[in-house]
């Protein structure tokens, strides 16, 4: 059974989402405070943790930052800030979605089960090479130019899908439904930040950058030369 880790500090309403949660067939583990989550996270593995902001002692902020110095599960934050800054700021910070209060109960569903496809290694097979870059899908990693990084479900994903389409632009729409499982396009913001994480992590800043941006349109892998690792 797939475990989710609930860190949320209202008694009432981390009651609701464990009783969503298993109701829709998921083990669930719960901490009301910081330093509880960061417990279970290492105690209980988690699948996904479901985060909110406004915690006792460590807050979310902290929790996010901790737990992306330990694992790349994903992380969906669930919170009452809903200004643009504080989604800009979460998804930045290495969150995979970011959901506001109140919340439809199916689309929070909805967002858990498209984060833990997209988590699935089973879906990665084989490995890629393309001038300079090869995708190793079982370690989940990237070597570019000779170094290795790992990388999250994420930006995994978004990598992939955009070597697979050398050469031509890859809109935001389409980087929302083929990453994030999002065909409505909302939260276009992640595209962006999931970018610019992807780019730190592979640190291509320093030479030729082979992910293009196309002002109003989306992004480009500009290699040449792509095929499955054996072809």
């Amino acid at each position: 059974m797939t475990c989710l880790l609930l860190v949320e500090d209202d008694p009432d309403l981390g009651l609701a989402l464990r009783v969503l949660f298993t109701r829709a067939g998921y083990e669930v583990v719960t901490a009301d405070d910081g330093q509880a989550a960061l417990r279970l996270l290492f105690a209980r593995r988690p699948a996904l943790m479901v985060l909110d902001l406004v915690l006792p002692g460590l807050d979310g902020w902290e929790v996010l930052d901790r737990t992306r110095d330990l694992t790349d599960l994903p992380v969906l934050i669930l919170s009452g800030r809903t200004r643009p800054a504080e989604r800009v700021r979460g998804l930045r910070s290495g969150a995979d979605d970011y959901l506001c209060k109140p919340f439809d109960h199916l689309e929070l569903l909805a967002r858990v089960e498209a984060l833990l496809r997209r988590s699935n290694p089973e879906q990665w097979r084989g490995d890629y090479v393309e001038a300079g870059l090869r995708l190793v899908p079982e370690r989940r990693s990237a070597v570019w130019q000779g170094h290795e990084t790992r990388l999250s479900a994420i930006e995994y994903r978004l990598l992939e899908v955009l070597v697979r389409n050398r050469g031509r632009v890859v809109t935001t729409e389409q980087l929302l439904d083929l990453v994030w499982d999002d065909p409505d396009a909302t939260g276009r913001e992640r595209v962006k930040f999931a970018v610019l994480r992807l780019r730190r992590k592979l640190a291509i800043g320093d030479g030729e950058d082979p992910l293009e941006s196309v002002r109003g349109l989306g992004y480009r892998y500009r290699g040449d030369g792509f095929s499955p690792s054996g072809d």
